[in-house]
């Protein structure tokens, strides 16, 4: 019994670590994932780098982005911020 007694307050400290490190950081990657996958054709978005454009087509991985007339890119589906729309309605 004294075992568990000196193990409880590493396990209280593990359980606290969890719940304000781990656990949120879980959260905001899943709220991630699920906003990459539903980026479509249309879409206003932001990337990391903070260029702004228009998505004309979406891959697995990739999207291509208008960013101006006649000017588009491609690029990873990962080097989306956000999308515009989405960040108006929070």
């Amino acid at each position: 019994m004294e075992q568990l007694g000196s193990l409880l307050p590493l396990l209280l400290v593990l359980a606290l670590m969890w719940l304000m490190l781990i656990r949120p950081q879980q959260i905001q990657q899943r709220k991630r994932q699920e906003m990459l996958a539903r980026i479509k054709r249309g879409d206003q978005v932001v990337t990391i780098g903070g260029i702004h454009g228009s998505v004309t087509h979406v891959t697995d991985d990739t999207i291509r982005l208008q960013v101006a007339e006649g000017v588009e890119i491609t690029l990873n589906k990962n080097g989306v911020g956000f999308i515009k729309e989405e960040a108006s309605d929070s």
